[in-house]
């Protein structure tokens, strides 16, 4: 009996890896040496850009009846201001392109020697990402670079792709080129990718895509237990996160990572809980920020939730609807996390916790 999603699954892992290996290109080339300014962002928007191409003109070349619900839009690339910058986009996604062929690649997916694209075409590739989402048909979330900050620090980032069809995540591939393949040990290797097929289990591979192993998360006793957590304190609460932490008697400190990596951390046992409690009123998440890592935690055997305890609804279009916040552990924490994070939000709530 063949495997549901095995071609979309291999085309998602060669789009990722190769989206990768470009970012990592981008930051050796662009923050690395310096050769911007101090504190300019741009090469995240060139890798950003960058990646976008290459995974959904790969994808196009697949699936080309598949929309795409991606982060950018090629807009400000289509104008003469926008020359410079698309003239290093479109060096830098045809040499991703064109790379010769690894394990899993397919010709017919537009990649290899001799595939260049035109500028053109390319930034159509990018333009592809304009699908609104919606409840019902396949469609395909890109995040190209997640965790922004972390890649200009040179610390951790994430390349995220995810199918979805009819409102539930079916496939979700994570690469992460800086996080090492094992967190205990800090001078092995480094850079791995996750993979997730619903009803498939998880698994992590190397870079290359070879190597996979099943992950899975493991049964923490409480001295054990720590959460994830973002770096930055205006993408989740730290302060209700470290309530939380009182309420459950965690002593650990937590480990703190930028961008969907923590779900991939997560996943194989690294920490106990990922938490992202709304900082404010208004943000709504976005559906390529939670669609691949929840399926790859409820794969190695986890839960995923909003912090009514309902899963979250991937059909209500480009993002999550009102933000309930995200709760993602294990099977056997989730209920003790879940009461804690409600008590700690009411008592947030009291009228002496807001004097």
């Amino acid at each position: 009996m063949s495997l549901a999603f095995l071609a979309e699954r291999q085309l998602a892992i060669s789009a990722v890896r190769r989206a990768s290996l470009l970012t990592s290109s981008v930051f050796n080339k662009l923050v690395k040496n310096e050769t911007l300014t101090k504190g300019d962002k741009s090469p995240v928007t060139v890798g950003d850009y960058a990646a976008q191409a290459v995974i959904s003109s790969m994808i196009h070349k697949a699936f080309p009846g598949d929309p795409i619900v991606g982060e950018e839009d090629a807009k400000e690339l289509r104008v003469d201001s926008g020359k410079e910058m698309r003239d290093r986009i479109v060096e830098l996604a045809n040499e991703a392109i064109t790379k010769e062929l690894g394990v899993g690649d397919v010709r017919e997916w537009g990649i290899g020697p001799g595939q260049e694209l035109t500028p053109e075409e390319l930034l159509d590739s990018i333009d592809r990402g304009n699908f609104e989402g919606g409840p019902s048909g396949r469609m395909w979330t890109i995040d190209p670079i997640d965790g922004t900050k972390g890649f200009l620090r040179g610390e951790q980032y994430a390349v995220c792709l995810s199918l979805i069809v009819d409102s539930k995540v079916q496939v979700g591939v994570i690469g992460c080129p800086n996080l090492p393949y094992d967190l205990s040990k800090s001078d092995g290797q480094v850079g791995c990718i996750f993979v997730a097929v619903r009803g498939q289990g998880a698994e992590q591979m190397n870079l290359e895509g070879s190597q996979p192993a099943p992950i899975s998360i493991p049964s923490f006793s409480p001295s054990q237990f720590n959460f994830l957590e973002s770096v930055e304190a205006a993408h989740s609460s730290h302060s209700t996160n470290d309530k939380i932490s009182t309420l459950l008697g965690i002593t650990r400190s937590p480990i703190r990572m930028d961008s969907q990596a923590k779900y991939g951390a997560l996943a194989r046992g690294d920490g106990g809980a990922y938490m992202r409690m709304p900082t404010g009123v208004g943000y709504r998440e976005k559906i390529w920020d939670h669609a691949p890592g929840s399926l790859l935690v409820e794969e190695a055997g986890g839960v995923v939730s909003d912090s009514r305890g309902l899963p979250l609804d991937f059909g209500l279009g480009r993002t999550l609807g009102e933000n309930f916040g995200v709760i993602a552990t294990g099977k056997n924490w989730h209920t003790k996390v879940l009461s804690a994070v409600q008590q700690a939000v009411a008592e947030s709530n009291t009228p002496q916790a807001k004097v």
